[in-house]
């Protein structure tokens, strides 16, 4: 099986922490990157809501549903390759 490319993050960015050093002093803040989901993960989570809101998937197990949201959403990766 061929890995999954997940596309990313969906909404990089940064934050502020809190630095404490190896004795449990706090140092003050540090910036760093945050990831947050996959654009996968966010193209999967869109597909889902517009199968769940069409009446001919309300059948479908909710694993039939993920199944199907995540292959749209590997299909929207591939074609961004185009």
């Amino acid at each position: 099986m061929s890995e999954i490319k997940n596309g990313g993050p969906a909404f990089p960015g940064e934050k502020d922490v809190l630095h404490i050093d190896s004795l449990g002093y706090e140092r003050g803040t540090k910036r760093v990157a945050v990831s947050g989901m996959t654009l996968r993960d966010y193209f999967a989570a869109k597909a889902m809501q517009g199968l769940c809101a069409n009446n001919g998937y309300n059948q479908h197990s909710p694993a039939t549903l993920a199944n199907e949201a995540y292959g749209m959403a590997d299909a929207m990766l591939k074609a961004r390759e185009a």
